[in-house]
Parts: structure tokens; sequence; C-alpha cells
């Protein structure tokens, strides 16, 4: 019976540790920002979303963690050509929403300077965004739950964290599809809700996913034994 080892190869546990400070950036991503904004930038309100902290002093943390993760993913290899491939998609796409920021119309009580780009920057930026997440996704939802056992023969462990995997995928659907129907219908027919920064929060929640997907996955929980 075949089973999945990912520590048989002392390469393996280099990969589990990136898995790990991959999923660590995402998560904490959303948190530095808020934090930093808050302590450093005297900013005492959410952004409407991750990408505004691009105008804010957190700048360089919001440009910098995403490079350390496009550089992560890029040096990410896995175990057959797929993932080499979706790795190197990842970092193009986190290089491109951090070098193509959003722009803002007006300045906020946050903002160091508002920047305002043309429209094809700004639709760029967006573009990138949705396939990073896409590649995430990818990730959590095909690559991740695969392994050389059969499904009948996989570890109890193994299931459980392909059930995580699962879960953190449709997580993450399910947040881009919202910040989708908010952007197309729910902005214009309830302004209020911009107030309540769901774009920002849902984008959180999406990296959360994300983060606890490569969390898992780098065997943080339900490790095999070695």
């Amino acid at each position: 019976m075949q089973q999945e080892h990912e520590n048989d190869n002392p390469q393996l546990i280099s990969y589990n540790l990136l898995r790990q400070l991959i999923g660590l950036l995402g998560i904490v991503l959303p948190i530095l920002l808020v934090v930093g904004a808050f302590y450093y930038g005297n900013c005492e309100i959410v952004q409407s979303s991750i990408s505004d902290y691009y105008h804010t002093k957190m700048r360089n943390i919001l440009v910098g963690v995403l490079c350390a993760v496009a550089f992560f993913m890029f040096t990410y290899k896995g175990y057959d050509i797929r993932d080499s491939i979706a790795g190197n998609l990842a970092c193009i796409f986190a290089i491109g929403v951090a070098f193509f920021p959003t722009g803002v119309d007006t300045v906020s009580e946050c903002a160091e300077q508002c920047i305002v780009y043309e429209d094809w920057i700004k639709t760029v930026h967006f573009t990138f965004a949705g396939l990073f997440f896409a590649t995430l996704i990818y990730f959590s939802l095909i690559l991740f739950p695969k392994s050389k056992a059969s499904k009948n023969h996989l570890s109890n462990k193994k299931k459980k964290r392909n059930t995580i995997f699962h879960i953190c995928g449709y997580v993450m659907i399910s947040c881009i599809v919202l910040i989708a129907l908010y952007f197309f219908y729910l902005q214009e027919r309830f302004p209020e809700l911009q107030h309540l920064d769901p774009v920002f929060w849902l984008e959180s929640i999406a990296l959360w996913a994300f983060g606890i997907s490569w969390l898992t996955k780098g065997q943080l929980i339900f490790k095999d034994k070695d």
C-alpha cells in the first residue's frame, strides 16, 4: 500500500517550510496593514480594500509582502510540472498586483498622497488580483489534494488535510464571487454597505483561507509521521 510521505526526502522538508512561510505571509498581511497603519500612520479606520493601503504609510509593507510571496512562489516547484507552472504564474500575478496599484479618487484621512491612475492601470491591477486568487484556488482544490496513494488508501491525516484544502478553496471562491457581486450590483444598490468595508474583509478572509491552506500543506497541522 502506497501512502503519501512528504517527509521522505530532505529536500521536501524545506518545501514544507517554504509552504508554511507562504501561508504565514498570507495570514499576517491584512493584520500588518491595519495595525501598522494605526500605529505608524495614525489611521483609525480600515481602508476600503487591501490595495488601498498602497496610498498609506504601509505602502512598502504591502509591496514588500507581495514581492516576498512572489519570490517564494517562484522558488516553489512541488511534485510535478503543474506545481511549477502554477507557482511561476502566481509569482507573475503577485508582482502585477504590487506594481500596477489601484488608484483612488479622493484623499482619505489615512492616505499620504492621492495617486489617480489611468483606468487601464486599475484594470490591470484587478485582473492580476483575480488571476492570483484563481491560481491560489487551483492550488487548494486541484494540486494540494493530490496523492500517490489511491483514494481508498489515504491516511486519516491526509484526508483531514484534503478537507481543509477544499474548504479553503471554496471559501476563496465565495469571497471572489461576493466581491464581484458587490462591485457590479450591491455597491450601487446599497451604498450604505461601503461603510462596512466589505471588500477589505472579503479579501482578508480569502487571504486567511489561502494562508491556512498553505500552512496545512506544509503540515503545520495534521502532520504525517516521519
